[in-house]
């Protein structure tokens, strides 16, 4: 069978390539897609050129070797179509999601697929890899009750994450955006206030609501520069979970100043993994569960914007590239 299949192959170039896929192992499913969400995030270093050429990440095998060309993503759901003899045949019909770059069909092993519950949409689901990634993100946080959080960027994981945190009994919950329709989003998910970070008095604004600082700060922006942000916004011994994924972008920390005598706390947060000190009670299949809740709860598929059939998806990363402003969540459609 042949399938379309998305490549990057330069900065700001993509191809839709046919493939032939491969006959049914034991184990395997053929799947269909139906949607799946272009991350603006880490997909867009990838169409931008800025990711790590050729960096291999042990725990994380879609960021591992990345060299032009190449297919990337991770948000796709899809309805099997076929299976291997010996699977059971109720696979056949069954709607799932995997972290399968866009393309219009795969083939996978089953143990890679998870099913869609009964009153999940497609729509909610194919942003199951950003609701888990802000479940992951609020672990690695654990916000105390009566804590001051901001949340730096609010992309769809910046938005996913502040909606979970919104959940709890914080003092007060701040985020940021330079753009507007996320802005008003943020607060329509449950943010006190959201600002502009490109405004001139931005960390004055922040502060009229957290005068002593935050206790929390998660940032999400994508942007490196927004860490001195995050550092002048976290009140003494305060903590920084950092989650965005910066690729071969660097810029100048100010580690001098307050940050020098204030005992903050920069912690590291990426999916692929679960913290160590929840390891002996959490695991993949319990971290899942729990992003599923979230997504019934949460509903996100009222933030998606944008719908692209596949043999446009140029347009839509040029989009999500040149006019960020319009858009929350873009999702490829698959006829």
């Amino acid at each position: 069978m042949i399938s379309e299949q998305l490549y990057f192959t330069a900065p700001g170039k993509l191809e839709i390539r046919e493939e032939k896929l491969p006959a049914l192992e034991t184990g395997q499913v053929l799947v269909r897609s139906l949607l799946s969400a272009i991350s603006s995030g880490s997909e867009m270093l990838v169409y931008r050129g800025q990711f790590l050429k050729g960096f291999t990440d042990p725990v994380d095998p879609h960021s591992s070797g990345l060299t032009y060309p190449f297919k990337y993503g991770y948000a796709n759901v899809g309805q099997v179509e076929a299976a291997a003899p010996d699977l059971d045949p109720a696979w056949i019909g069954r709607k799932v999601f995997s972290l399968q770059p866009h393309g219009t069909h795969y083939v996978a092993d089953c143990e890679v697929l998870h099913p869609l519950p009964k009153d999940c949409s497609p729509e909610a689901a194919c942003l199951m890899a950003n609701m888990e990634t802000s479940v992951n993100l609020v672990q690695d946080a654990a916000p105390i009750f009566g804590e001051n959080a901001v949340v730096l960027g609010q992309g769809i994981v910046g938005l996913l994450t502040a909606a979970l945190l919104a959940e709890f009994p914080l003092g007060n919950l701040v985020t940021a955006d330079r753009y507007p329709i996320r802005q008003q989003a943020s607060l329509a998910l449950g943010a006190y206030a959201s600002f502009d970070p490109g405004e001139p008095d931005f960390t004055d604004k922040v502060r009229t609501v957290l005068p002593q600082g935050a206790d929390l700060t998660i940032e999400l922006s994508g942007s490196p520069l927004a860490l001195n942000d995050a550092i002048t916004l976290t009140g003494f011994g305060g903590r920084i979970v950092i989650g965005s994924w910066y690729g071969e972008r660097k810029a100048e920390i100010e580690l001098g100043g307050k940050f020098h005598r204030s005992r903050i706390r920069l912690i590291a947060s990426q999916v692929s993994t679960i913290a160590g000190a929840l390891s002996d009670r959490w695991d993949k299949r319990r971290r899942l569960e729990t992003t599923w809740a979230a997504l019934k709860r949460v509903k996100p598929e009222r933030l998606i914007t944008h719908r692209f059939s596949f043999q446009d998806a140029a347009s839509a990363y040029k989009l999500i590239d040149k006019s960020p402003q319009e858009s929350i969540q873009v999702v490829l459609v698959y006829d």
